[in-house]
C-alpha cells in the first residue's frame, strides 16, 4: 500500500530517444530543437556531433551538455551501465539540464534504445519517450530496403513524418493512411525540415538565465547570435509550421481509480504527453499523485498535499491530431459519482506504473 507522505519527488529530467533512418532528418530535428527551445537547457548524447552545428563551442572550450560516443551503433555499443555513465554526466543535482535528447544513429535499434533508458539506475532521469523521423521523400524505398522501420514505426511514441513537402499532394493522404496503419495510436506530425513545436517534447518557458561565470550549456551557445535564419534570410522561430494541441482538465470531485487506469491504458488517438496532478480521496490513497505519462508509458509518484492546498485534479494532455472534446470527455468520465462508495482496491491498477508502491 502506498500511503500519503511516503515519497518526496525529486525533479526528474525526461530522456528522449530521437531515431529514424540514414537522411530522415534526426540531426536536423536535434538543431531544430537546440535553438528554439525557450531557454530549456538540453543535454545532448550523439553518436558523432560532426554535423551538429556547434562552431559555438570553440569560443567556450568544452562544454558538459553534449556526450558523444563516435565509435559504433549507440544501442550496439554500451550497456545499461555505460548508459547510465553518460546519462550521469548530464543528469546531476548541479547539471542544471531539463532535458536530454538522445539522437540514435541511423541504424540504431530503437527498441534496445529504450531498455537503455528505462534501465537506467540514475534516480534523476525519467524516459521522455520514443520520437521516429520518416523520411517523406524516400519513405517506399527505405521501407523495402530496411523492412524493420516498420516495427521502429510500431514503437514510436511519436512519428514525425518529415519532407512532406516532396511528397505529391495528391499522394499524401495514402502515404500517411500507410504509416497511420503502422501506428493508429500515436501522435504523427508533419513536416518539412524537422520543424515541429519543441513543447510537444518538453516543458517550455523563461529559464533562470546563468549567473556570471557559470559555463553556457550547449544550446544556449548556439543560441547566442543566432534566431535560427536561414541562408535567404528568413526566419521561423515564431513561425512553426505546425503547433501542438493541450486540454486543460481540472476537478474538485476525486477521480475514479478504476476509469482513471483505463483511460491511462487506452488513450485517444494523437495523444503523446499526460501529466499533471491527481486526487483519489480513497483510504489509504489520500495524497496527491503526480501522473507523467509519455506514450503508453505511466508514471506515477505519489506526494504530499501542501498546507492549505486545494485537494484538487489537475491534468494536461498534450498531443497532435488528437480529438480535443473526445479527450475532455474521457477525462470527466474518470469522476467518480458521488454515490460510489471507495475502496482501496480500486487503486490496484495503478500500482504498476507507482514509484514505491
Amino acid at each position: 500500500m502506498v500511503s500519503e507522505g511516503c515519497v518526496v519527488a525529486k525533479k526528474q529530467i525526461p530522456v528522449i530517444v530521437v531515431a529514424g533512418f540514414l537522411g530522415s532528418g534526426k540531426t536536423t530535428l536535434l538543431n531544430h530543437l537546440l535553438r528554439n527551445n525557450d531557454g530549456v537547457r538540453i543535454g545532448v548524447i550523439v553518436n558523432d556531433f560532426g554535423s551538429v552545428n556547434i562552431d559555438s563551442m570553440m569560443v567556450a572550450g568544452q562544454v558538459d551538455s553534449m556526450v558523444s560516443l563516435s565509435n559504433g551503433c549507440l544501442c550496439c555499443a554500451v550497456d545499461v551501465s555505460d548508459m547510465d555513465e553518460m546519462l550521469n554526466k548530464l543528469a546531476h543535482r548541479q547539471s542544471g539540464i531539463d532535458v536530454i535528447v538522445i539522437e540514435a544513429s541511423g541504424l540504431a535499434e530503437p527498441r534496445n534504445m529504450i531498455r537503455l533508458v528505462l534501465g537506467s539506475e540514475n534516480p534523476s532521469v525519467v524516459y521522455g519517450g520514443l520520437v521516429v523521423l520518416v523520411d517523406g521523400a524516400n519513405f517506399s524505398t527505405v521501407r523495402r530496403e530496411h523492412p524493420e522501420l516498420d516495427q521502429h514505426v510500431r514503437l514510436a511514441d511519436l512519428v514525425v513524418v518529415n519532407k512532406i513537402d516532396s511528397v505529391p499532394v495528391a499522394e499524401r493522404e495514402r502515404f500517411t493512411t500507410e504509416i497511420r496503419k503502422l501506428n493508429p495510436r500515436a501522435p504523427m506530425v508533419e513536416t518539412s525540415h524537422s520543424r515541429i513545436d519543441p513543447a510537444l517534447l518538453f516543458d517550455t518557458g523563461e529559464v533562470t538565465p546563468p549567473a556570471p561565470g557559470d559555463q553556457l550549456s550547449l544550446d544556449e551557445l548556439l543560441r547566442d547570435g543566432h534566431d535560427d535564419d536561414h541562408e535567404d534570410g528568413s526566419c521561423h522561430h515564431d513561425h512553426l509550421h505546425h503547433r501542438y494541441e493541450s486540454v486543460d482538465f481540472a476537478s474538485e470531485t476525486p477521480l475514479d481509480a478504476r476509469a482513471l487506469t483505463h483511460f491511462l491504458e487506452n488513450q485517444p488517438s494523437g495523444v503523446y504527453r499526460i501529466k499533471g496532478f491527481v486526487n483519489f480521496e480513497i483510504p489509504g490513497y489520500t495524497g496527491k499523485f503526480e501522473i507523467q505519462s509519455v506514450g503508453d508509458h505511466v508514471r506515477i509518484t505519489p506526494l504530499r498535499w501542501k498546507s492549505g492546498e486545494p485537494r484538487t485534479t489537475q491534468l494536461v494532455v498534450i498531443g497532435t491530431g488528437m480529438d480535443s472534446g473526445a479527450v475532455g470527455s474521457a477525462l470527466r468520465a474518470c469522476v467518480r459519482e458521488e454515490t460510489v462508495e471507495p475502496h482501496p482496491d480500486a487503486m490496484l491498477g495503478l500500482h504498476r506504473y507507482t514509484v514505491g508502491a
